[in-house]
């Protein structure tokens, strides 16, 4: 059997291309689907050779997923998919009051998150399937959702709503897809992602200490932690259903206005 793949939504720029760049650092076949061919490209510059794909797509459109599909069949070559990662979505969550959000923008939340999960996933479990035949071992689907799923911060509905279904799509999925395929979520808090960007918009970062402080881990999230929970819920055979916190222990914190 080809080595281990891997492929990400949304995985050009902040959490989505740090997962790509450390599973590529492990030695899997790293495909990666996204809208943005300028942040692709870069990519591409970063991993050259056959052990990257590189796609752009937008997974809320049934018809990119499709196309995205036959790409990734074409360069697997018939191989099987070990894992699949749905992170794309719209990451700014403020939407501003209910009253003035309109069907189409929520809409635009709730496509690129939670349908793209859906119709990745859905064209994804015949490849994630033969690798458990394959193997014996369980493929993973491991969904992006947010804290935000469970703890909200003003004028967030369509992000907190689209990360809400994210969840309960993993549950579904765990108990629907298993023994073949394990679904789980991971939640991440505060991600300092502006200096993981395309070299356009990449900004150099400075956190006060107070930022840092809301943190009992005495910092704010880097891409990197991300990265390094979606390795662990991809090889850990006994989990799956679950919804993994990686958030410096924010929201276990009683916060008093000062």
């Amino acid at each position: 059997m080809s080595a281990k793949s891997i492929l990400i939504t949304g995985g050009a720029q902040g959490i989505g291309r740090a997962v790509a760049l450390h599973f590529a650092g492990l030695g899997w076949r790293v495909a990666v689907f996204d809208l943005d061919a300028e942040a692709l490209s870069e990519l591409a510059a970063l991993a050259p050779g056959d052990a990257l794909l590189t796609v752009e797509a937008d997974t809320g459109k049934e018809a990119d997923v499709a196309s995205g599909f036959e790409a990734l069949r074409e360069w697997l070559a018939d191989a099987p998919l070990t894992c699949l990662v749905n992170n794309a979505a719209i990451a700014n969550p403020y939407c501003g009051p209910l009253e003035d959000l309109s069907l189409a923008d929520w809409q635009s939340w709730i496509d690129a998150c939670l349908t793209g999960a859906f119709l990745c996933s859905r064209a994804a479990v015949p490849l994630l399937r033969a690798h458990h035949e394959a193997t014996g071992e369980a493929a993973s689907i491991v969904n992006i959702s947010s804290t935000r799923a469970v703890m909200s911060e003003p004028e967030s509905y369509a992000y907190a709503a689209s990360k809400g279904g994210i969840d309960a799509l993993t549950h579904a999925q765990a108990v629907s897809l298993g023994p073949a395929i394990r679904a789980n979520a991971i939640r991440p808090g505060w991600i300092e992602t502006r200096d993981w960007q395309k070299e356009s918009e990449r900004e150099d970062i400075h956190h006060r200490e107070k930022d840092k402080a809301q943190h009992p881990a005495g910092r704010v999230g880097e891409p990197q932690d991300i990265a390094e929970a979606v390795e662990y819920v991809c090889r850990a055979g006994f989990v799956t259903g679950q919804h993994l916190n990686i958030d410096g222990g924010m929201t276990v914190k009683m916060i008093y206005e000062e």
